[in-house]
């Protein structure tokens, strides 16, 4: 099993009213692959509950098969179309960690 983590920072040019937007945007798209993405166990994706020591606006939790299946999920197209729609014209910063379990 892999887990793939990523948090985001969103564009602080960005309303409050719009983070929420964007946010529920991108939890919706990415938790929708589901079942879409050969190898993709699970998605959650958090977006409430931020407290000020933190320094990311929303962070993704996936679940996979294996490596194999990581690499899959990256290049899917169902994948590829939430993250060039919801995900990056939305963020400045991107930090991932991914590891097997």
């Amino acid at each position: 099993m892999v887990k793939h983590i990523i948090l985001w920072t969103l564009n602080p040019e960005l309303t409050e009213a719009e983070k929420q937007t964007v946010k529920e945007g991108i939890k919706s798209g990415l938790e929708g692959l589901v079942g879409k993405v050969p190898g993709l166990i699970d998605v959650k994706v958090q977006i409430d509950g931020r407290i000020d020591s933190s320094n990311a606006d929303l962070m993704l939790d996936c679940t996979l098969e294996n490596a194999e299946a990581l690499k899959v999920y990256a290049n899917h197209p169902e994948h590829l179309a939430v993250a060039n729609t919801k995900v990056r014209p939305y963020t400045v910063q991107r930090s991932c960690l991914d590891y097997a379990f």
